[in-house]
């Protein structure tokens, strides 16, 4: 991996993290446009998804710095009921990667055929999410995070969004676009940084073999690419959100998708 592939790989991943198009899907596509290996992009992976943590961390450092005081306060309060809401969004997640990661990869791969067809699933759960029509509910209860908790779950397959799985099931359980994309991007966080951890600990153990060919200044680029683009995505969606302007990218994901399928399909 060269520099310039690492660059528009970074930017990418950290676009991608937010945008509702899913970064697996496009990482897979470049990945495969450039010919690069997923053992020989391991390093890379980590090292780009821990970047958009950290752009999250600094664009919702307020969110984030509001529960940690209220949690140190030591008693049942509305920080306290956020964090409570995070936790439990990330038990089907937890159960999913721990237990299931595996299997999930092994039964539908991460090739274009599977990216296609949940880029096409992602864009009916955006374009459906922007013409249901819920009561509106002041706050995302227990049971909300937990169903949007278990659409992140199901974006383990590649190709379905992420932030566009939880905020369209957000949205379809009638939480408030103000409050969802915010929850999204902070629920995202440990899951994140959990798989990131176990596919460090998968290399420890000699499950995939991490290639040294990648080198420092590309891996440095695609990092700061990632964190920069992921700031900027992070911001741009929640006042996307906001607007309910999700069906557009609903549009682009059949696009994309579909333009995948075909290509597969007829080569």
């Amino acid at each position: 991996m060269d520099w310039i592939q690492a660059l528009i790989l970074g930017l990418v991943q950290g676009l991608t993290e937010y945008l509702p198009v899913s970064s697996s899907g496009h990482l897979t596509i470049l990945s495969n446009f450039f010919g690069i290996d997923g053992a020989d992009n391991l390093q890379f992976t980590v090292a780009v998804h821990v970047a958009t943590v950290l752009s999250t961390l600094v664009i919702l450092w307020k969110e984030i710095d509001w529960i940690l005081k209220g949690l140190f306060k030591f008693k049942m309060n509305d920080e306290t009921k956020y964090a409570l809401n995070i936790v439990v969004s990330m038990i089907p997640v937890g159960i999913i990667g721990v237990f299931f990661k595996d299997k999930v990869e092994e039964a539908f791969g991460a090739g274009l055929l599977i990216v296609g067809v949940m880029l096409c699933v992602t864009s009916v759960l955006l374009i459906f999410s922007y013409y249901a029509k819920p009561r509106v509910k002041e706050h995302i209860s227990m049971w909300d995070a937990f169903v949007i908790g278990m659409a992140q779950a199901c974006a383990v397959l590649p190709g379905l969004s992420r932030s566009g799985s939880t905020i369209a099931t957000g949205l379809m359980l009638g939480d408030k676009k103000e409050k969802l994309a915010q929850f999204s991007f902070l629920m995202v966080i440990p899951p994140i940084l959990g798989e990131a951890l176990l596919d460090v600990l998968k290399a420890m153990k000699g499950d995939e073999v991490v290639s040294d060919s990648i080198g420092l200044f590309p891996m440095i680029v695609g990092f700061v690419a990632a964190f920069l683009s992921g700031c900027f995505a992070c911001k741009l969606m929640i006042n996307l959100v906001k607007k309910g302007k999700l069906v557009y990218f609903g549009i682009y994901c059949a696009i994309i998708g579909v333009t995948v399928l075909i290509y597969q399909l007829t080569r």
